[in-house]
């Protein structure tokens, strides 16, 4: 049974920083493409950033210079080190895996077999 639990979340001023953790089990984490999605309350859920089981990496441009994605393949664990936060970046986060490389290109969370439930990331001014 495939399980991804996200941890971290956390309320911040603006211009700190939080580690985001999604321990995986279930599966062969490292042939698999993970990713981080966000949702702000009233909007879509977004990508954030993904990476491939190779360790190649992709951001969303609002995200881009400030936050990091990795992970242990030894600790099946993905991270988002997110500094520099700012307000916009309040949301639920949520960890996707998907043994279908092709997605981790940016598609739609909804494409992914298999999210976590998210933890609660608040940024304030």
């Amino acid at each position: 049974q495939v399980q991804l639990v996200e941890s971290g979340g956390d309320s911040v001023q603006a211009g700190g920083s939080l580690r985001l953790s999604c321990a995986a089990s279930g599966y062969t984490f490292s042939r698999y493409c993970m990713a981080w999605f966000r949702q702000a309350p009233g909007k879509e859920r977004e990508g954030v950033a993904t990476i491939y089981s190779d360790g190649t990496t992709n951001y969303a441009d609002s995200v881009k210079g400030r936050f990091t994605i990795s992970k242990d393949n030894a600790k099946n664990t993905l991270y988002l080190q997110m500094n520099s936060l700012k307000p916009e970046d309040t949301g639920m986060y949520y960890c996707a895996a998907d043994w279908r490389q092709w997605l981790c290109r940016g598609a739609a969370p909804e494409r992914y077999n298999y999210r976590g439930q998210g933890t609660q990331v608040t940024v304030s001014s």
